[in-house]
């Protein structure tokens, strides 16, 4: 008779014990762990909805100030910021310009031109002459005529043709007068085309003064040096910098819920925030290009603010601001963080962290919304604890643990 080989109890020990070990380490890690989470509590309190926009600082009125007539501007010593009294300081002076340089053809046009002006001259002298001789003879006729009439040999009519004669030759002396004068006018206007900018002299009192039309502060210059300058051309703005405004461009669908005297905040210019008025809202939209290169139409909103003599002398014209208007606020609001929210079903939504530490999905009906919070209408109330930017492993039901910070 022949006998099996012996069982190996340890060896079933053995395995037993690993498999036990591996199934207490699947059970262990398939166990449902606690998310952590950030939560906030619903309150009830005021809350403002604001139409937020980037706009610039400008004084309310700027005068351009602009040269009168066409002529040299000298350099203007004037400096931006300094302060200027109306009709007393003297912004700028313009002197008569140089003559034109001639190229070959207009300066042989224009000696041509002098020398027939010379011709002219001369003719209109040579009839002058004549003129007088005539003069001459008639007034030496009228005397002999005169002693004829004395002594009747003449007829009377003769002596009237006599005295006739001596007043048409006067005329015509004083015509011929009249004609030499135009001659040398005219020459001196044809001389005075030949002139070069070497031959032209500054005459001080044929200068222009601009004296500031108003008190204030110069904002800027735009024509410094000295110069050739055409009439009307802007060389500084003026104004005064304590009557400064806000314009602010936003979208004119966020324009069209703006209305004039809403409140404004001013922020993020360089100092503390400033608050303000809406004054007007502009009738006219434009189109404007945004950095993403997206057509937007815009309209401009002017904002006044609330205390003049509030505004920091360090605020000045052209200074980049933030603006925030005021379009909806209200008391006793039951708002929620717009970081708890999201969207289900094309509707709002939110995990609630209940009492047992487990998440509730509630389906809320929102109101007003300003980028930060919204207004609840329905689905919370106050005192309930919302999950903070809730992520995919946030489910109904599933346990959750307040993040330590």
């Amino acid at each position: 008779m022949t006998h099996g080989r012996p069982v190996s109890f340890g060896r079933y020990i053995f395995w037993l014990v690993v498999s036990i070990l591996i199934a207490g380490f699947l059970a262990w890690a398939f166990i449902p762990t606690a998310v952590p989470v950030d939560v906030s509590k619903i309150e009830v309190g005021t809350m403002t909805v604001r139409v937020e926009g980037e706009g610039q600082t400008r004084v309310k009125d700027i005068y351009a100030i602009s040269a009168p007539a066409a002529g040299r501007l000298m350099r203007i010593e004037t400096e931006a910021g300094d302060k200027v009294i109306a009709t007393k300081t003297r912004l700028a002076v313009i002197e008569p310009a140089d003559p034109t340089i001639l190229d070959s053809r207009s300066r042989a046009e224009a000696e041509a031109t002098a020398q027939a002006a010379e011709d002219a001259l001369a003719l209109a002298s040579a009839e002058e002459d004549r003129a007088k001789a005539e003069l001459a003879f008639a007034s030496s006729e009228l005397i002999r005529a005169e002693k004829l009439s004395q002594n009747g040999t003449i007829s009377r009519r003769a002596l009237d043709v006599a005295q006739l004669d001596v007043a048409t030759r006067a005329a015509e002396l004083k015509s011929a007068e009249a004609t030499v004068q135009v001659r040398m006018h005219e020459l001196a206007m044809a001389r005075a085309r030949l002139l070069t900018p070497a031959d032209g002299g500054g005459d001080a009192q044929c200068c222009v003064a601009i004296t500031a039309p108003v008190d204030g502060q110069v904002l800027r210059i735009l024509h410094e040096s000295e110069g050739v300058v055409a009439a009307g051309e802007v060389l500084m703005e003026i104004g005064d910098p304590r009557h400064l405004e806000v314009v602010v461009d936003v979208l004119t669908r966020d324009g069209a819920r703006i209305h004039e005297g809403a409140p404004a905040v001013i922020e993020n210019w360089g100092g503390d925030a400033l608050n303000g008025t809406v004054r007007r809202i502009e009738p006219f939209g434009y189109t404007k290009i945004s950095v993403l290169g997206i057509e937007e139409q815009r309209v401009d909103v002017i904002i006044d603010f609330d205390e003049a003599d509030a505004i920091p002398k360090a605020l000045g014209h052209g200074f980049r601001v933030e603006v925030g208007i005021q379009e909806w606020q209200s008391d006793g609001v039951l708002k929620a963080p717009m970081a708890a929210l999201f969207r289900v079903d094309g509707g709002w939504a939110a995990f609630v962290m209940q009492t047992d530490e487990t998440a509730r999905l509630v389906r809320l009906t929102v109101g007003h919304l300003n980028g930060r919070e919204a207004e609840v209408l329905s689905g919370l109330s106050a005192g309930d604890e919302v999950v903070l930017h809730p992520s995919e492993r946030i489910q109904d039901g599933v346990s959750l643990v307040r993040r330590k910070m």
